[in-house]
């Protein structure tokens, strides 16, 4: 078994002792590699082979006997006494012992999160959703009753359309705290500045927002600066009182604002931002092309020269064509 195995197996241990040469190491992962060629052995040839490795097992540096352990750890037909000498198995078991998990590399660690400035919350609310689109959103709330204003912000939160970047939370509540104090004043110039600044509306949508007699857009815009509920509803009594003297009114929007998404306020105000953005462009393409079109006509009046540049006009003196000169 042992030359079938490995040829001259014996005398290369006696030239190893003799020469001082080691190659026990080398003996090692050869026979091992030797005996995984084959899948299936007798049982002759497992008793021999287990005697040859496991007398080498424990003479070897351990780097061989790890490459030795990975090769048999993996071969079906390894003899039960080598997978113990190895560790591979229980030692009064028969069983193979299940190799360790791998180790899961850990998560990197999430960059801190810089807040957007007042630039980047503009740009990122202009490219929110097409113009076109921003603008229908807008009028068809301002156009629509109480229900349909409802239905409408019910479906904005399901909506696919990027929302409105959060209100940082310090300027929201700075926001608060002025819009609270306007109201009970009655300052509707500061109350309608104060709104459109901290949710960068331009002054037409702020002052739409705070004229509209229903009091839903008002309730959009205090959701997007998460204003607390408490705070809504004082500022509807002061600031409101055709909505303050009813209470069906006051009831209505107090139970609309809690049932509001947060979500669903942010899309509406990047409708009421995009929506400007689709008056200027119309604005500036009907003056562009009333001026292509004042162009096209005084191109069209201009009269073509009689003398071309770079000729002299003939001069003629005589009844009979003759000029002189």
């Amino acid at each position: 078994m042992t030359k079938s195995l490995f040829p001259g197996f014996d005398g290369l241990m006696t030239l190893s002792r003799r020469e001082g040469v080691d190659v026990r190491p080398t003996l090692l992962r050869v026979l091992t590699d030797l005996y995984v060629q084959t899948r299936v052995h007798s049982e002759d040839e497992q008793r021999q082979f287990v005697e040859l490795a496991t007398r080498l097992i424990d003479q070897v540096d351990d780097a061989t006997r790890a490459a030795v352990k990975a090769r048999l750890a993996v071969y079906p037909s390894t003899p039960v006494p080598i997978l113990q000498k190895l560790g591979l198995v229980a030692a009064q078991e028969g069983r193979r012992v299940p190799l360790a998990r791998e180790i899961p590399a850990s998560p990197p660690e999430p960059s801190p999160v810089r807040a957007p400035t007042e630039a980047e919350q503009r740009m990122a609310s202009n490219m929110a959703m097409q113009p076109t689109d921003a603008a229908e959103i807008h009028d068809m709330f301002f156009g629509a009753d109480a229900s349909q204003r409802a239905l409408i912000l019910h479906n904005l939160e399901q909506t696919p359309l990027k929302a409105a970047p959060q209100i940082p939370t310090v300027r929201a509540k700075r926001a608060i705290q002025i819009l609270e104090m306007a109201a009970i004043a009655g300052d509707v110039e500061n109350f309608t500045y104060e709104l459109g600044d901290s949710l960068i509306l331009p002054s037409r949508v702020a002052a739409q927002i705070v004229d509209d007699p229903g009091g839903e857009a008002l309730a959009v815009a205090a959701r997007a600066l998460d204003m607390p509920s408490p705070n809504f509803q004082r500022i509807l009594l002061f600031f409101k009182p055709e909505i303050g003297n009813s209470v069906n009114n006051v009831y209505r929007l107090s139970r609309l604002y809690d049932r509001l998404g947060e979500r669903s306020a942010l899309v509406m105000l990047a409708a009421w931002r995009g929506s400007t953005l689709a008056v200027t462009r119309a604005k500036y393409q009907s003056s562009l092309h009333d001026g292509e079109r004042q162009r096209a006509r005084a191109g069209a009046s201009q009269t073509r020269p009689g003398v071309q540049p770079g000729s002299s006009p003939t001069v003629r003196t005589g009844t009979g064509g003759s000029s002189d000169r």
